[in-house]
């Protein structure tokens, strides 16, 4: 193996990942597989690109599935535009949720009742 090859291990080191994702991604088809060097995985460099989308991509919310189809289509411009769009209404309606939630909190924080039955917050939780 050439310093162009690298095993599971450097792969894993070099990106940050466990070599136990490394060959989860592949078993889903979100690496191709690697050659095989005596029975061993040799990847090239170019893999790190690779992680990197899938990476990011998953830092953003992306399910597995739409990175797939991210790199399904060879990553392009308009594929990822097309998958963040369909995904902003999912975001948007996250935002809406935490709000409330934080609202929530803000209120329960302030809370002075003496007992949980006479509460407000837990009548406004049930006519929801």
């Amino acid at each position: 193996m050439d310093d162009a090859q690298w095993s599971i291990g450097e792969v894993a080191r070099r990106s940050g990942l466990t070599a136990s994702t490394l060959r989860y991604y592949e078993s889903i088809g979100l690496l191709p597989p690697p050659e095989r060097c005596a029975g061993r995985r040799v990847y090239e460099p170019g893999v790190l690109t690779t992680l990197g989308v899938i990476k990011a991509a998953r830092s953003v919310g992306f399910s597995l599935d739409e990175i797939r189809e991210l790199l399904d289509s060879g990553a392009s411009g308009k594929r990822l535009a097309a998958i963040a769009e369909r995904k902003l209404p999912e975001i948007d309606a996250g935002i809406a949720r935490a709000m409330e939630v934080r609202s929530w909190m803000g209120a329960a924080s302030r809370c002075r009742c003496r007992t949980l039955e006479e509460c407000g917050l837990f009548d406004q939780a049930c006519a929801a």
